[in-house]
């Protein structure tokens, strides 16, 4: 922007704007296009406005009687089209006036949804790829109407002028630019056509490409949108949308779901991912905005938790951004995205209800979404829950097959809680399911209200405990002197010990650790830190109120028989150490220093005895 001379201008007087051409272009291919290869895009959609509006003179004309001609040879782009063409004014005011369409203009206002484009600076992308823009257009509001030429440059000047009608036989308006000699990348024949299919492939006109070399004219758009087509059958119905979804997307589907939405001319498919995606991970879906390419990565198209598929659509309600390349968010978009929820639950309720084939492999892929959606959707919870695998202490299975063997399901709270006590629940009885990964917990917690005669809890210490056999007396009074001599080992991990029996016989002993007891001994460890003080009585009266862990030792297992008889103290601390080094390790969570310590300790200070021993 360049400041007006003052003198022309005294104090007080009003002002304009002086606009740097090549600033603003330079804006735009950095902060608003995403690639120069935008200009064809703003071209095409600049002449199917064109067309639209010309519809609008001649809405009874045949269906191929107006469309779009493209033709690059490497040395000139033409975009041509049969549309409504400009008169010299419509010129003036909208190819000379940045900011301001033809399409914002006070006659068609009120048809504005019927265009692609409302920003009117399209144009300008031409910029992007060529110095000088020509513009040759002739209006069909008025039968006998001149050809009108406009030619603008970079450097922000332009010329207009009158031409014969001869000039242009038929209504239209020709683009035509010389690409800089650094664009070719962007214009050269077959780039300039695959950009014409990229983003015109399913435009609702007849658009041609000719590169110049004296062959047939190729069709750009030669068939209407899958979706938009007949076929004799649905199974080659659903065959051809596949084969289309696959051709766009590069995965053959697990399934198509066909999406129509009249309110907001909405039409398209939804392909299922044949594969697991990580939780949260926002597929693009690819838009088109009345059968323009607008965005391959619109992800606002979708709520998160439809993270199972890929959409290709149609619309012609849905407005862009400035730049073409997203979506505008509003009450419309708002309300397609809640309408396409609602056509995936549909499409999962139809699933349930009679093709259960389907529904197993796609709940094995994406058992992890459904879950996210189950949570806050009652409807997909009563369908799905007992259908959803989980893990637990019968393996990986659906909470309705646990159901039929544990009318009463425990759930951790953690991973590493559920592989603490998987095998010894599974032994006594227990039906245990791992609530530790995302969402199960409570999705197990919601099971009574699919299955009332099935009892939820979370697994509480005591009630596993509670389940292990006691030793009989003269075993417990004879094992008194190494307990002790174990939780005296182990008092520095808050760590009580007890001998019970239980199944399965080869595990030694089991460490009962619950998060409160971890977060006990962190406390424990800060007060004594603050030797004293405030702080310290106040961090003492919590630990007094926390559990603490516990290791169980087997008394069936070989390896505790002998251990609980050795005489020998500190061989006993020793082996009291290794048992809670090794059921530490067994339940998988993460180790202390100490704990890793401990076990490094033990090891070296039992081999060192043994090899006391052989000597």
């Amino acid at each position: 922007m360049t400041l007006p001379d003052t003198a022309a201008n005294p104090a007080g007087a009003d002002r304009t704007f002086q606009v740097d051409l090549r600033g603003l272009v330079d804006l735009l291919s950095h902060h608003l296009y995403s690639s120069p290869r935008v200009y064809l895009r703003e071209l095409l959609q600049n002449a199917v406005d064109a067309l639209t509006a010309r519809r609008g003179l001649a809405p009874d004309a045949p269906a191929d009687a107006f469309g779009i001609r493209l033709y690059a040879d490497g040395s000139v782009v033409r975009v041509e089209d049969d549309g409504v063409g400009l008169t010299e004014a419509d010129v003036h005011s909208f190819l000379a006036t940045i900011g301001r369409s033809s399409k914002r203009a006070e006659r068609i206002a009120e048809q504005r949804g019927d265009f692609i484009g409302q920003f009117g600076i399209g144009l300008l992308s031409c910029f992007l790829v060529a110095d000088e823009i020509h513009v040759l257009s002739r209006s069909a509001r008025t039968p006998d109407a001149p050809a009108v030429e406009w030619r603008g440059r970079g450097d922000g000047s332009y010329t207009v002028r009158a031409l014969p009608a001869s000039a242009r036989p038929r209504p239209g308006t020709t683009v035509t630019l010389t690409p800089r000699a650094d664009t070719g990348e962007w214009t050269r024949p077959a780039q300039v056509h695959a950009l014409a299919r990229h983003f015109g492939s399913l435009l609702h006109h007849p658009v041609t490409f000719d590169d110049g070399t004296g062959g047939q004219d190729v069709a750009v758009n030669p068939e209407p949108a899958p979706w938009a087509r007949t076929y004799p059958t649905p199974g080659s119905r659903s065959r051809a949308l596949a084969a289309y979804g696959e051709g766009v997307f590069g995965f053959t589907p697990l399934d198509t779901i066909e999406l129509d939405l009249p309110a907001v001319g909405l039409k398209g498919i939804a392909c299922v991912l044949p594969e697991a995606v990580p939780a949260g991970r926002r597929h693009g879906h690819r838009v088109h905005v009345k059968g323009m390419l607008l965005s391959e990565q619109a992800e606002e198209l979708l709520p998160e938790w439809a993270f199972f598929v890929r959409c290709v659509i149609d619309a012609e309600s849905l407005r862009p951004t400035a730049s073409r390349e997203s979506l505008y968010e509003d009450d419309t978009l708002a309300a397609v995205r809640d309408a396409l929820a609602d056509r995936l639950r549909d499409w999962i309720a139809r699933a349930a209800a009679s093709d259960p084939d389907l529904l197993g492999r796609f709940l094995q892929a994406h058992h992890l979404a459904v879950k996210s959606l189950a949570v806050h959707d009652d409807e997909i919870l009563r369908m799905l829950l007992p259908w959803l695998p989980f893990e637990t202490t019968d393996g990986h299975t659906t909470l309705d097959e646990f159901a039929r063997t544990h009318r009463t399901v425990l759930v951790t709270s953690s991973v590493e809680e559920f592989r603490q006590v998987a095998a010894i629940a599974s032994a006594a009885g227990l039906g245990v399911v791992n609530g530790g990964y995302t969402y199960d917990r409570e999705l197990v917690h919601r099971l009574p209200e699919i299955r009332p005669e099935v009892s939820v809890a979370d697994l509480d210490p005591a009630t596993l405990t509670a389940h292990l056999d006691p030793v009989d007396r003269e075993t417990e009074l004879a094992a008194v002197a190494y307990l002790a001599l174990a939780r005296d080992a182990l008092a520095v991990f808050d760590c009580d010990v007890a001998l019970r029996t239980f199944q399965p016989a080869s595990a030694p002993a089991l460490l009962v650790d619950s998060r409160e007891a971890r977060h006990e001994r962190t406390r424990s460890q800060l007060a004594r830190e603050q030797e004293g003080g405030v702080w310290g009585d106040i961090l003492g009266a919590l630990r007094q109120e926390a559990p603490r862990a516990q290791l169980i030792l087997n008394q069936l297992n070989p390896l505790v028989r002998a251990a609980v008889a050795i005489e020998e103290p500190e061989l006993a601390r020793t082996s009291a150490e290794a048992l809670y080094g090794q059921a530490a390790l067994l339940s998988r969570r993460p180790l202390r220093p100490a704990e890793s310590s401990l076990i490094n300790r033990s090891f070296l200070d039992l081999l060192a005895h043994a090899l006391r021993k052989d000597s």
